[in-house]
């Protein structure tokens, strides 16, 4: 796959959005209700401000997770290779490994996985 592939790819990508967003317009007719412009909160209403502020930690343990979830997406193709590869995918598994588990111990160290 070349550049021409990925090229195609986004201009379908483009059309078939745009193609989808038009169709909808000319089909549904535009219903303006003030049901629609509240906050939806598990079907019960809401009372008093909706915007709260929430505690920075809850930010820092789902990127924490994010970051830990990601490390699956690198490790996939190196299962894939690995045997074909030998000691040099074995050495470089440990590098990845110990990268990831020096960031653990840092977040931990912070208290940034600690539950509010």
């Amino acid at each position: 796959m070349g550049a021409s592939s990925l090229i195609v790819l986004i201009i379908a990508a483009i059309a078939f959005s745009g193609i989808a967003i038009l169709v909808s317009r000319l089909v549904l007719k535009p219903t303006t209700n003030k049901q629609k412009g509240e906050p939806y909160e598990c079907g019960i209403p809401t009372k008093g401000k909706t915007w709260i502020q929430l505690n920075v930690g809850y930010y820092l343990f789902a990127l924490i997770f994010l970051i830990f979830d990601v490390e699956l997406v690198f490790l996939f193709p190196w299962a894939v290779v690995a045997k074909g590869m030998g000691w040099v995918a074995l050495i470089e598994i440990a590098i990845f490994f110990f990268i990831l588990f020096m960031g653990f111990l840092y977040a931990h160290k912070k208290g940034a996985l600690k539950w509010i």
